[in-house]
């Protein structure tokens, strides 16, 4: 049933700031942008990684159920070649640490982390030799 990650998306009062504090981190624009129906953006795309997943942004007028108490739910990891630089980055573009670098299971490297980023969203980053696994069986097809 289901099949790989498609879009992921986070939610942003100022959707324009939310852009380009992601294409700052990202090093890239968004290629996609859909207009509401006040003309204003609503939604931006943006695509990430080795497999270009879609990370959308969308304006939080749309946010379905109204906003949420706090930072909670799901938590999306992004495979990342350095942890720890990957996190003092986040933390020097004004990401707040919600939880720190930690080893899931012992010698396994999975080892994750998240912060919140400054529109209060949570974002995952984590070392996955997994990832890299898939990754190199790909290269070899």
């Amino acid at each position: 049933m289901l099949r790989g990650f498609a879009t992921i998306n986070f939610w942003a009062d100022d959707l324009e700031a939310a852009k380009d504090w992601y294409a700052d981190l990202l090093g890239a624009q968004p290629y996609y942008r859909v207009a509401g129906p006040d003309g204003r953006a609503a939604y931006y795309e943006f695509r990430v990684g080795d497999y270009e997943h879609e990370l959308g942004l969308v304006d939080a007028r749309f946010r379905p159920g109204g906003p949420p108490a706090g930072p909670g739910g799901a938590v999306m990891y992004w495979h990342v070649d350095d942890l720890e630089a990957a996190v003092e980055r986040l933390l020097g573009m004004g990401a707040r640490l919600h939880e720190k670098i930690t080893e899931r299971g012992e010698g396994t490297g999975f080892v994750t982390a998240s912060v919140v980023d400054p529109f209060g969203n949570v974002l995952g980053v984590m070392s996955n030799p997994h990832y890299l696994e898939v990754l190199a069986e790909g290269a070899q097809r």
